[in-house]
């Protein structure tokens, strides 16, 4: 059964989000939401996870962390498992509780504002679900790591970690005053927010600059396979098609503006594409724009009339 590729490296960040079978609840109670922050703090220790963020909601949870070993799945089992198990043994219960795998997005954590972001995305998931009002201000919602944020190190847990949010931020020290501006800055961010922000890290499969984009892919490239999916591995494939079209070009010594003036039915066209259907995932729709060959009704009829001849 086709997948989506778990990236993992050292010193990788993620977004992870996972949500209840059938969209049902993952919490029936403070016990379980205690259970559950107290499992993620287990698994930090097994795993030596960081974790810069968190956030529960009814039916789904918000997680960013940072893994400085590759231990995201292994992670993930134990810690989706385990709650799981005193889940289903508290309230005499069995089957799954999650709803498939969870999702994770890679985040850059090159202190451009990605870690930032995401992290206000999720400490903002009570007020956008309507869990606080007006007049309340976040950290009266007990249930996310943004409490801890402004509290003496002292009283956080040992696997929060805040100094990278604050650096972003550009509070220098951890202090009572450093905590009040963060504290004053998150709630200005509120009343300010932007949806379309957020939309990279609703539907995308990794947050960051160019640079981090084109390094991931070069990594995923070398690990795809046929039992992968999604637009990580779309993506990939794109970045392969496009090195053998230049490589074409070049053995044609064609540029791009011969190729937007050959035909579009051109045999020479209809070759390169054949190698593109051969050696690589792209799709027709893909091949007929990065080729300038029409609709991809016309690029099908040319691959098979190309192949009809050859046969």
């Amino acid at each position: 059964m086709a997948r989506k590729l778990r990236v993992e490296y050292p010193g990788a960040m993620y977004h992870v989000m996972n949500r209840g079978d059938r969209r049902e609840p993952i919490f029936l109670d403070d016990a379980d939401r205690k259970r559950f922050v107290e499992t993620l703090g287990e698994v930090c220790v097994r795993s030596g996870w960081q974790v810069h963020a968190y956030c529960l909601m009814g039916n789904h949870f918000h997680l960013v962390v940072e893994t400085p070993q590759p231990t995201l799945v292994a992670g993930m089992k134990w810690f989706l498992g385990t709650y799981t198990g005193r889940f289903n043994r508290r309230h005499k219960l069995f089957g799954h509780l999650f709803s498939g795998r969870y999702k994770s997005l890679i985040v850059d954590g090159s202190g451009n504002g990605y870690l930032r972001t995401v992290c206000e995305y999720v400490h903002l998931n009570p007020v956008r679900a309507n869990l606080l009002g007006p007049e309340q201000v976040l950290r009266e919602y007990r249930w996310s790591s943004w409490p801890d944020y402004l509290k003496k190190p002292k009283k956080r847990p040992a696997w929060l970690r805040v100094d990278r949010l604050m650096g972003e931020q550009g509070i220098p020290l951890d202090s009572a005053t450093g905590r009040r501006e963060l504290e004053r800055r998150m709630e200005a961010r509120r009343e300010t927010e932007d949806g379309a922000t957020y939309k990279p890290i609703r539907r995308g499969w990794f947050f960051g600059g160019k640079a981090f984009k084109k390094e991931l892919l070069g990594q995923m490239s070398k690990r795809l396979g046929l039992e992968h999916y999604g637009e990580e591995r779309q993506e990939s494939q794109a970045e392969q098609a496009e090195k053998l079209v230049k490589v074409e070009l070049r053995r044609r010594r064609w540029t791009e503006a011969t190729l937007g003036e050959r035909k579009k039915g051109e045999v020479e066209k209809v070759k390169i594409a054949m190698r593109l259907r051969k050696e690589t995932l792209v799709t027709v729709a893909w091949i007929a724009a990065r080729l300038r060959m029409g609709s991809m009704a016309n690029v099908n009829t040319l691959l098979y009339r190309w192949r009809q001849d050859k046969h």
